[in-house]
């Protein structure tokens, strides 16, 4: 058998080179590729998991916001009673931090009261959005943490107002009934409204999403002004039973 020539040697060394050259190109360029694909593909994930959560969010606001009206008739319904089966409860009472916590819970038995017809929506929207994630984190927190408080919201019996403020009284004004600690306590911890867009959301928004974003927030205007008109109703049930916040 012959040996090879060492021109010939020379030009497979050479092609050997360039294939080597070329396969290293390649797996530069794949890799280059995959880098700058990672972020278009996570900024698409986002963008369809945002679709989904604006849905939810849009689909929540717009039910609360038309049972506002029967929102209204419950609250209004809860001042009549309060009027007919404790008024003047809390008469002669001091404006301490017991008073303020029964203050909250009459808060807490307000948005219970008003919010029942919003129940099956609320546990929907949750249902819908718990499972939901984004690659931004701080948005991940907000939404989980929005969910959290409506849990705790949906959990939480509607208190009998009248007979804890007629049980302070009946303590000389010096001791709360237990339930309306942990009640108020819970509650303020965890009460949140309908309607949640946390700042970092619009950056994972196309188009559509921008859109729809912008009809929930148009319709939480409606639930913001019944939540403003609702402190006047706070303030005439306050006045009722005679009790400072």
């Amino acid at each position: 058998m012959r040996a090879p020539s060492r021109t010939g040697v020379h030009a497979a060394v050479r092609l050997d080179r360039r294939r080597t050259s070329l396969a290293a190109t390649i797996l530069a360029l794949a890799a280059a590729l995959t880098v700058s694909a990672a972020p278009a593909l996570s900024a698409s994930a986002d963008t369809t998991t945002t679709d989904a959560y604006l849905k939810a969010d849009y689909a929540l606001v717009r039910t609360v916001s038309s049972n506002l009206a029967r929102s209204e008739s419950a609250l209004q319904g809860l001042l009549a009673h309060v009027r007919s089966a404790c008024p003047q409860a809390a008469g002669g009472s001091p404006q301490t931090p017991q008073s303020t916590q029964l203050s909250n819970e009459l808060i807490g038995t307000m948005v219970l009261t008003g919010g029942h017809v919003d129940r099956q929506a609320v546990r929907a929207y949750v249902n819908r959005v718990a499972g939901l994630r984004w690659n931004n984190q701080g948005v991940n927190r907000a939404i989980q943490n929005h969910v959290r408080d409506l849990r705790t919201l949906l959990g939480l019996q509607t208190p009998d107002i009248c007979a804890d403020v007629k049980a302070w009284a009946a303590s000389g004004f010096t001791t709360l009934p237990t339930r309306t600690v942990q009640f108020a306590r819970v509650f303020i911890e965890g009460w949140v409204r309908a309607g949640n867009q946390p700042s970092g959301l619009a950056a994972s928004e196309g188009a559509s999403e921008r859109a729809l974003a912008r009809r929930a927030e148009q319709t939480e205007w409606h639930i913001t002004d019944f939540e403003s008109e609702a402190v006047e109703t706070w303030g005439k049930i306050m006045d009722a039973l005679v009790l400072w916040p």
